[in-house]
């Protein structure tokens, strides 16, 4: 296998992905080897967005059980402190950070405690800024996570991939597509956005 052959083989299973379920498991298959067996991507709703809308924002979802409902029922993006940390900080980090970096209120622990019911511990977050200005969260999350610098880098190149498949296929929903290909160009510009290059 040449230096690229195991990212630009993952790279096309993501591109040939026809569902957002297909691109959940794909992703989910790499980084379940370092214990992150769940995953939510989305875009950030804004504070005070009614509750039947906050699913809109769902890019990518496969937790486990009947979280994302909870989730969504009690509000708890608006005291999620892994989501206020990633607001305050837009760079990559474990979920564990959040609790040591911000005031951990009654609502915001509670967050956390369902989690924990739901066999999710601990995860990695991480912002990706559109060419629009929007921000996606992506959240990975499991029981027990653990993760070298070099891994962490590549969980979150690979997960920049597959959000940019789920974005085609959010903007495809409803149009009949089989398969879209990127030019070399857009290739490149996600490699160099997926290691933090603005220009």
């Amino acid at each position: 296998m040449s230096q690229f052959d195991r990212t630009l083989e993952f790279m096309d299973q993501l591109q040939h992905a026809g569902t957002a379920a297909a691109v959940c498991e794909r992703l989910l298959s790499v980084t379940s080897n370092f214990g992150l067996t769940a995953l939510m991507a989305g875009t950030v709703p804004r504070p005070g967005t009614p509750r039947g809308q906050q699913k809109d924002h769902v890019l990518l979802c496969d937790w486990p059980g009947d979280w994302l409902e909870r989730y969504v029922q009690r509000n708890y993006v608006d005291h999620d402190p892994v989501v206020s940390h990633m607001k305050n900080l837009q760079a990559p980090f474990q979920w564990r950070e959040a609790s040591k970096m911000i005031t951990i209120d009654r609502d915001s622990d509670e967050v956390m405690g369902d989690a924990r019911e739901f066999k999710l511990r601990d995860g990695l977050a991480f912002p990706l800024v559109t060419l629009d200005g929007e921000i996606v969260m992506v959240s990975l999350g499991g029981e027990a996570v653990h993760l070298s610098e070099a891994e962490f880098s590549m969980v979150s190149l690979v997960s920049t991939y597959a959000i940019g498949r789920a974005m085609q296929l959010h903007t495809m929903a409803g149009k009949t597509i089989d398969h879209i290909e990127l030019t070399p160009r857009e290739r490149e510009c996600l490699q160099w956005a997926a290691v933090g290059k603005s220009e």
